[in-house]
């Protein structure tokens, strides 16, 4: 029985660095705690894991040339609660100043910026699954604009996730990538964790999110598919690249990265 207890604690310590980089180390410490203290895990640790979060993370993360997204801010917010709460809402300075300059630009059009997943606190090349390149602080990913059943902006997103709710369902690259063996290019559609259909894409209010970053000279590549960069009347091309099949789509959202 210890032993089983053991290999349970080992597989949450992994999953919890896998998906939050920091909530494995939070775990041993609440393991150690608990042990000192006879409390129980489960009222340290989520003590523990807000106290880091809240206080002690964002200051050590400055010396590591990371830093932490606004979490209420208006004009430039995350998507839910899940990003910050899993310490993956952190970019280097360049790309905070880049994202803040566009979020007060844009906000006088009355849109906010909703971003998703941005980096973990700590350490250049630590993967943030299941991205492949978010692991140096500066890319991150960003929701498309949509409109309600009035027609008007809204801060609404079609999933709760913001991923997996694509723009078009069927689209020509998907089909490709598809066939040359690539399964993952749409697996965002199970990671929606709930979808609603009463949104249409603003393909107007979103050309301007794009389009501010790309007026940006510290913007070195912009993710969208190929579909909608032609839609959206989008042709440079040398800032908005193509993010090949061995990636997922990018018709649910905008993945920006910076010099």
């Amino acid at each position: 029985m210890k032993l089983l207890k053991i290999i349970g604690h080992i597989i949450f310590i992994l999953v919890l660095t896998t998906i939050t980089q920091i909530g494995g180390i939070i775990w041993c410490l609440a393991l150690f705690i608990s042990y000192k203290t006879q409390k129980k895990k489960r009222l340290i640790f989520p003590i523990l894991y807000l106290i880091f979060n809240l206080l002690l993370i964002p200051p050590l993360a400055r010396y590591f040339g990371r830093v932490k997204l606004p979490i209420i801010n208006k004009p430039l917010k995350p998507k839910n609660w899940m990003y910050p709460l899993l310490f993956r809402n952190y970019v280097t300075p360049e790309l905070n100043k880049v994202l803040k300059t566009a979020s007060k630009t844009l906000e006088k059009d009355g849109i906010t910026i909703t971003y998703l997943d941005a980096n973990f606190p700590f350490i250049d090349r630590f993967p943030l699954l299941p991205h492949l390149s978010h692991n140096d602080g500066k890319k991150i990913d960003i929701c498309f604009m949509y409109k309600d059943k009035k027609g008007h902006k809204t801060d609404k997103k079609p999933s709760v996730s913001g991923y997996g709710a694509y723009i078009n369902n069927t689209s020509n690259t998907t089909s490709r990538c598809i066939k040359q063996g690539y399964w993952q290019y749409d697996f965002t559609k199970y990671l929606t964790f709930g979808s609603f259909n009463n949104l249409t894409f603003d393909s107007k209010n979103t050309k301007k999110i794009i389009n501010q970053f790309l007026a940006s000279s510290k913007t070195d590549k912009i993710f969208i598919e190929p579909y909608l960069k032609q839609g959206l009347g989008l042709s440079n091309k040398n800032k908005i690249r193509f993010h090949g099949c061995q990636a997922v789509r990018h018709d649910d959202h905008i993945h920006i990265q910076i010099k």
